[in-house]
């Protein structure tokens, strides 16, 4: 079976994907397609499925380079290929050289897959609601400026990620985002439980971006946890009390 991946016409005419969680060879809670290159799924499994993921997308296996993902607001800026040993430690990472896959891996967060064409620079950022209150998707956007693209010329494309309706949050994430911004209230409503909300991580995303300036920005309507069929979900896995689970990728290069 191919490795399943969604696409965004915004970003069509570039190497690009939103891995689901079918199509690998992984098995267990890791069933199939996990990519994550941090858990305790077979080692072997895994670089088989990242081999699959690239394969989807025409670019040979070395072309994928990942990072070692902490909720942060670093980005790594990569000028060759990046060993999986050797990873960088940071949520996003842009280039402007052809055939290197930038991917990010999700269980619930917001993979969030950036382009200008015009400039020949991409990126990909892990957008968590940590890194994105503390500015994870303004840092990617300056970091690509810093190669020489045009903020208002970049597209950004948030996305399969927890939404809102399945997505219950307790007051330190509330204020967290409230004391950044008092308006940011409209992601937030209230929960089915007592000081409980449904936050919407992904219109918080795109209300980030647009209003750092990025030229077009949208999102793919998928929910990680509605689907467990199709997505790996952090949140479903703690709530069933599962042992470990999977991630998938989200991937983008400049055409080779």
């Amino acid at each position: 079976m191919t490795a399943e991946f969604l696409t965004a016409d915004p970003l069509s005419g570039l190497p690009h994907g939103f891995f689901t969680r079918r199509g690998g060879v992984s098995t267990g809670g890791f069933a199939s397609l996990n990519c994550s290159l941090s858990g305790k799924d077979d080692p072997a499994a895994v670089a088989t499925n990242r081999a699959r993921a690239m394969a989807a997308l025409g670019l040979p296996a070395e072309a994928l380079c990942g990072l070692t993902q902490v909720h942060g607001t670093a980005v790594a800026v990569l000028t060759e290929a990046v060993p999986v040993d050797a990873r960088p430690t940071a949520d996003a990472m842009v280039t402007r050289v052809p055939g290197l896959a930038l991917g990010i891996v999700t269980a619930d967060c917001g993979p969030v897959l950036f382009a200008d064409r015009e400039a020949g620079v991409v990126g990909a950022a892990h957008a968590g609601w940590r890194g994105a209150v503390a500015g994870m998707l303004e840092a990617t956007l300056d970091a690509m400026e810093g190669l020489g693209a045009n903020r208002k010329k970049i597209t950004a494309v948030v996305g399969p990620c927890i939404r809102q309706d399945s997505y219950e949050v307790g007051a330190d994430l509330r204020d967290a985002v409230l004391a950044r911004q008092e308006a940011d209230a409209r992601f937030l409503i209230p929960g089915r439980r007592e000081e409980r909300w449904q936050f919407d991580l992904a219109g918080y995303c795109a209300a980030r971006l647009v209003a750092a300036g990025a030229g077009v920005v949208a999102v793919i309507p998928a929910d990680t946890f509605a689907e467990p069929q199709r997505f790996f979900s952090h949140r479903r896995r703690t709530l069933a009390g599962d042992g470990p689970i999977g991630h998938q990728l989200s991937a983008i290069a400049l055409p080779g």
